[in-house]
């Protein structure tokens, strides 16, 4: 059965929500009126004949799909798989056509792209005409050729600019966050792109296993790659791979400088390019090196240090004289002030080097929120403009506005600074959300306290904990997931809080430091009492209730979930809840991390009533020798009941799982295997988590 791309939006929906749910807001979830909904449910029951799944509907009640469990996984596997496109969306369509002449711009006839957009040859001719314009922009033309077909001309570095352009305009990495949400790191990127529209162009192999060759490196200074520069890199190569299965000559332009340093990057491109060769048994010109090297040099990363060495020829001193010239542009009356601030001088060096690579070559970047800076920090703009003139006359090339924009950040922050020594300031209250309050709302939390230290008090929430009394305790929440409208502010943001996201945080933090604090209720005192009081209860049933039990080295995972449940309850019933939901959360998404050695076995459920830490070894505390758990040596076992103490629950477990990750110690306790070195050591550290929380309070 062909399904429209909406009816696999609303069916995609009601597979995850797998339970019953009203037209209106299957209709708010889709986008679109409640109307336009109930004419696709019209015909739900003929699109799902091939399945064993009935579409119910009953007034007053709702809406829901029947069937087995493994009949709508099927339907989920075929409607996610499946390529979105549209047919009638003219925006998409020619987007798709740019790529497809990117990716491949050797001789076609028109019936080659209106046979793959499912359109008339005109409709395709028409499509060419609109998209010239933008391909002009690169110095590329499309050439017809009476009985021949179509092209695309231009110079290898135009074709490139235009590629880097198409990436950076194109590429939605709000598609990623499942990805970074669940994996915690990029081998989430390949599926992410497989499933976007532009995904769906590119050849699923190749980039599949481009990915594979650029994880497998496992070298940090990719892996810090900001999402934007991390995707172009993959997307730029598997272009690459395609053009060269395919024969195509890849020439450098007449004026390329070939003879680039041999420095770290260019190192780097060429292990990155030994890797292609042997996965994809070729051999790949010397001149993609360099377009490689040039991709990483310009690259914007999640972690950059300054380590004083040479960029483009300019030493430190040349350096440090350029950024005088521009504070002093900037601001000169303030300019002495500016000079003294290290993390401003800092961070603006840091700024600069692949700044200089990116507007030398022409390599194009994005700034989603240029308009924002452009309209929020309007003065500030206006004067780094021409703080962007002294850069351009130094490089000898004129600086576009999404490099302005990031100055404006750097330097607007340095602003703040610089005015919040001279003004009465107070701590903000931020609460960071994501779905549980457990999982990425601990890594956000980290990167933020180590961003603001004492300036701020963050507390992590799971979205269902927000009720009143939190939201009028906070003065403004950083999500990674959609929230219910409420009066107290959110800044949406990406898991791994890229700059433009820290930037918008920086905002809030400075406009809530100058607010008043809020009002706080006459029995307040009374509440925090009884809190307090709560936490102590919560806390101390962790340590005391606290098991550790042994398996078999081969257990498997499902065996595993059943040992889990007879461990954990003595009533079958909720052991089998407690199976279930740790089950159903698996699905979702693995909780094995190999990487730190360990899986986080995390869940809601219904099959406890106090919250609980579990230690599960093998017998010789040896790895799992199933395949499923991929070598590490323990698994934790992390469960919240389903009762009004969610907050404070996952506040409680949510620390533990950072412990995880950042107490080395703590886990050589936990490899020794004697529980009661583990529950003491666990003592130590929820000792201090109660410490803090008091303090908080």
């Amino acid at each position: 059965m062909e399904f429209t791309p909406r009816t696999k939006q609303i069916l995609s929906i009601m597979l995850k929500e797998n339970q019953t749910m009203s037209v209106q807001n299957l209709a708010e979830q889709v986008g679109v009126s409640k109307r336009t909904v109930q004419r696709e449910l019209e015909y739900m029951g003929s699109s799902l004949k091939s399945y064993d799944i009935t579409f119910m509907s009953k007034t007053g009640v709702g809406i829901w799909l029947e069937g087995s469990q493994e009949e709508k996984d099927r339907l989920f596997s075929d409607i996610t798989n499946g390529d979105s496109y549209d047919v009638s969306n003219r925006e998409d369509r020619r987007k798709r056509l740019i790529l497809e002449i990117l990716k491949d711009k050797g001789l076609k006839k028109l019936f080659y792209y209106s046979s793959k957009f499912k359109v008339s040859e005109a409709t395709v001719s028409g499509d060419l005409e609109a998209i010239e314009e933008w391909l002009n922009r690169y110095d590329l033309s499309v050439v017809r050729k009476p009985g021949s077909g179509i092209a695309v001309e231009g110079s290898e570095g135009s074709y490139r600019r235009a590629i880097r352009a198409f990436i950076n305009e194109n590429i939605d990495t709000k598609m990623l966050h499942d990805a970074y949400e669940n994996e915690e790191d990029h081998s989430g990127v390949c599926d992410g792109l497989q499933q976007s529209n532009i995904g769906q162009i590119l050849n699923d192999d190749i980039l599949k296993r481009v990915v594979n060759c650029i994880i497998g490196m496992n070298d940090a200074r990719v892996m810090s790659l900001t999402e934007n520069s991390y995707i172009g890199l993959v997307i730029h190569i598997t272009i690459a791979i395609n053009r060269i299965l395919k024969n195509e000559i890849m020439e450098a332009d007449a004026g390329w400088n070939h003879e680039m340093p041999r420095d770290e990057e260019y190192i780097l491109a060429e292990r990155i390019v030994q890797e292609l060769e042997e996965e994809f048994e070729i051999e790949i010109p010397p001149v993609e090196v360099s377009y490689i090297c040039l991709h990483i040099k310009g690259a914007k990363h999640e972690k950059i240090q300054w380590n004083g060495q040479k960029t483009l020829e300019l030493e430190n001193r040349e350096l440090q004289q350029l950024v005088n010239e521009m504070i002093d542009t900037f601001d000169e009356q303030n300019g002495f002030l500016l000079k003294q601030d290290e993390e401003f001088i800092q961070g603006l060096l840091a700024h600069l080097q692949p700044t200089f690579i990116r507007i030398l070559h022409g390599m194009q970047i994005s700034n989603p929120v240029l308009e924002d800076i452009k309209k929020d920090y309007h003065d500030t703009f206006v004067k780094c403009k021409k703080v962007a003139e002294v850069l351009g006359s130094w490089i000898g090339k004129e600086v576009p506005e999404a490099e302005i924009g990031f100055l404006t950040v750097h330097f607007g922050a340095a602003m703040v600074r610089l005015e919040g020594k001279s003004e009465n300031i107070r701590q903000v209250h931020m609460g960071v959300v994501c779905s549980s309050g457990i999982g990425i709302s601990r890594l956000m939390s980290t990167k933020l306290e180590k961003a603001f230290k004492d300036r701020v008090v963050i507390t992590t929430y799971g979205k269902k904990d927000i009720t009143p009394y939190i939201a009028g305790k906070v003065d403004f929440f950083v999500s990674s997931i959609p929230m219910d409208p409420m009066d107290t502010p959110a800044v949406f943001v990406n898991p791994l809080l890229n700059e433009e996201d820290m930037e918008q945080v920086r905002k809030m933090v400075y406009s809530y430091e100058r607010m008043p604090q809020k009002h706080k209720e006459e029995n307040e005192f009374t509440v925090e009492l009884e809190e307090i009081n709560l936490v102590a209860a919560q806390v101390n049933a962790v340590i005391k209730y606290m098991e550790f039990f042994k398996v078999d080295n081969y257990i498997t995972f499902e065996e595993l979930l059943i040992a889990i449940g007879e461990k954990l309850s003595p009533y079958r019933d909720r052991g089998e809840m407690i199976q279930e939901d740790i089950r159903k959360r698996e699905k979702i998404a693995s909780q094995i991390f190999a990487e730190f050695g360990f899986a986080l076995l995390h869940t809601r459920t219904k099959g406890v009533v106090r919250p609980s830490f579990t230690v599960c070894m093998t017998k010789d505390l040896q790895p799992f020798q199933d395949s499923y758990f991929k070598g590490i040596q323990v698994v934790f076992i992390m469960l919240l009941p389903v009762d009004e103490n969610l907050k404070i629950n996952s506040e409680i477990l949510g620390y533990i799982s950072s412990i995880l990750i950042e107490d080395y110690q703590f886990m050589d306790t936990v490899l020794t295997g004697d529980k009661e070195k583990i529950r003491s050591a666990l003592s130590v550290h929820l000792k201090k988590f109660f410490s803090k929380y008091i303090s908080r309070i």
